[in-house]
């Protein structure tokens, strides 16, 4: 893969895209169990395209459906959960008309939802409704994309969708993941050079994917914590406290080369987490 050139790649993504688009368009048609496992294959692929290895601790949870929430650096993030787990993303609604890319997400059952506080309570609504229908969901509460170095603060806003007041127990699972860019060419990433992959601010997308599309192989960190309700945290504040703590941790350990062990549900309680099997795992 290290030798491919990016128009290769290009040329080799874009054949990808056109062999699954019709199946993806006939599941959803015919509203087969398809339409979610398709975009798993489809982003695997991408993923074996550009080169990306994912070491993946943690397990997924069984009970669904899973409100996954994760920090957000990159577009890249939208390719490693999706070859990961079957999900549809939740979206602010300008991505909707973005040329392309709303095809793309819509394709995969994206919820788009409006920043504004005004329209919180639609946002709610359309996002409950999804996790209703069984879709898993995952949601970038940071707003906005950070830099790969550092987890931004948690907007709590949208953790209300995982609260069920009349049945606590039967909530929406919540599971938070942290991703984290830590290798490129078989050299760790340091601060400054994290950029290669991660894409914030005002960086320009187009140049951005063609520097990606050169790239040689990249490493990314994956972990999947203990999942929750948001009952046993009390409050959807609690639950964004929760899920960032262990994000955070996670994420910052992972960058720094030295991963700590996942936690466990005695952390909801805060207290100390025994050491963990670790499970590894690697999309090849």
């Amino acid at each position: 893969m290290r030798q491919l050139t990016p128009i290769l790649r290009v040329i080799m993504l874009i054949a990808w895209l056109l062999v699954l688009l019709p199946f993806q368009i006939l599941a959803l048609l015919f509203r087969s169990g398809l339409a979610k496992q398709i975009p798993m294959v489809f982003h695997r692929g991408v993923a074996r395209v550009l080169g990306l290895q994912f070491d993946v601790r943690g397990q997924i949870a069984d009970t669904g459906p899973i409100l996954f929430v994760s920090n957000h650096s990159s577009w890249l993030d939208i390719v490693v959960l999706s070859a990961l787990a079957p999900v549809s993303f939740v979206a602010k609604s300008e991505i909707a008309g973005w040329p392309g890319v709303s095809i793309l997400a819509k394709l995969q059952g994206t919820v788009f939802v409006a920043r504004k506080r005004a329209k919180t309570r639609d946002s709610l609504a359309a996002i409950t409704g999804r996790l209703a229908d069984g879709s898993n969901l995952v949601l970038f509460p940071e707003g906005t994309r950070g830099d790969g170095n550092r987890i931004l603060p948690f907007k709590s806003a949208l953790f209300s969708a995982a609260e069920n007041k009349d049945a606590p127990d039967a909530a929406p699972m919540v599971q938070p993941v942290s991703i984290a860019y830590t290798h490129l060419d078989g050299f760790p990433l340091g601060r400054r050079s994290r950029p290669r992959l991660t894409w914030y601010g005002k960086m320009r997308l187009g140049r951005h994917l063609w520097g990606m599309l050169g790239n040689g192989p990249a490493r990314i960190a994956v972990d999947f914590h203990q999942p929750v309700r948001l009952a046993e945290l009390k409050s959807r504040k609690g639950l964004a406290a929760y899920c960032r703590q262990v994000i955070a941790d996670s994420h910052r350990g992972a960058i720094s080369g030295r991963p700590q062990p996942l936690p466990s549900r005695t952390m909801i309680q805060r207290q100390p987490a025994p050491p963990g099997i670790v499970i590894r795992a690697q999309v090849t």
